[in-house]
């Protein structure tokens, strides 16, 4: 059996069992090593950070210091709101549907912030991150084991919450700031369209939404024997059977999108996306279920919806 479905047949299993998160926990620490923080995921979520503090600059018209930011999809390791405080941010409110912050997490976090600081690498992502800030930094990581998660949240000025996106609890015009990072694509898209409201109606009139979209087959990260493209190949019928409630991916492509955008009448300020492989593309067999579009929107890998 190839890798990817080996995987895809453990996590469907996994999402029928109870205490499902934990045994997805304990699948992903110590048999894909999914939960590990290597350079490559640092990097890759500081990459995130610096594009949402770009777009911030560029559309935003509120200071950082006084402005207030949402995140959706928490995760395991708070990179990104970290990132959001050493540049000034005043505060970074992430919700997500599981709690999957430990303090152990947190503090990995910060001290790779810290190291890519210290050696240089962090301004290439982060220009005008702030010195009293790493000087909080610096002290949280002194002696992590006396603090709770609430504590070294409370510090980073993050308010980490478990709660249903499509019914977000704050007021209307609230946040100068929503972002997600690798997030819409494991939503099914009636959801995400209610969540996209609750952003619309969140968001202040002047405010920025910026959020970086993966579109690629989760699958193929694990699994070499396919592209990113794979699981292009299935019905809708077939993707239910293969898909799971640990990790879903939605499928959704580029145009899809948009047409939600426009449907919730948010307008997309700028969108900047990654081409892809039309070669890779074309060697699977697209399914008519996919949607009837031209293939270099069908090769889109990633991207970036600001608004």
């Amino acid at each position: 059996m190839a890798n990817w479905l080996l995987k895809a047949a453990v996590q469907k299993t996994i999402s029928y069992l109870p205490f499902k998160e934990r045994v997805n926990f304990f699948f992903q620490k110590y048999i894909t090593r999914g939960v590990d923080l290597t350079d490559e995921h640092f990097g890759y979520k500081l990459d995130a950070a610096r594009d949402h503090v770009r777009y911030f600059r560029k559309y935003g018209q509120t200071p950082a210091a006084q402005a207030r930011v949402l995140e959706l999809g928490t995760g395991w390791y708070p990179i990104v709101p970290a990132a959001l405080f050493l540049v000034g941010f005043e505060r970074i409110v992430s919700v997500d549907i599981r709690n999957w912050m430990t303090a152990e997490r947190q503090v990995i976090a910060l001290r790779k912030l810290l190291a890519y600081h210290d050696d240089g690498r962090l301004a290439t992502y982060l220009p005008g991150v702030l010195t009293d800030r790493l000087t909080v930094l610096r002290e949280l990581c002194k002696t992590p084991e006396s603090l709770t998660v609430d504590q070294i949240s409370s510090r980073i000025r993050l308010d980490a919450r478990v709660m249903d996106a499509t019914r977000l609890d704050f007021p209307d015009d609230h946040f100068d700031l929503i972002c997600s990072n690798n997030t819409f694509e494991h939503v099914y898209p009636k959801v995400l369209a209610r969540i996209l409201g609750e952003f619309k109606r969140v968001v202040k009139p002047n405010g920025v939404m910026s959020h970086f979209v993966d579109l690629s087959d989760h699958f193929a990260h694990l699994d070499s024997s396919i592209n990113i493209y794979n699981f292009l190949r299935f019905s809708h019928r077939q993707w239910a059977m293969l898909d799971n409630s640990i990790q879903p991916q939605n499928r959704l492509r580029w145009p899809d999108y948009l047409a939600m955008y426009a449907a919730l009448g948010i307008p997309v300020r700028e969108q900047e996306v990654r081409p892809g492989n039309l070669a890779n593309l074309r060697s699977v067999p697209v399914h008519a279920d996919i949607g009837p579009y031209p293939d270099e929107e069908l090769a889109i890998s990633h991207g970036y919806l600001v608004s």
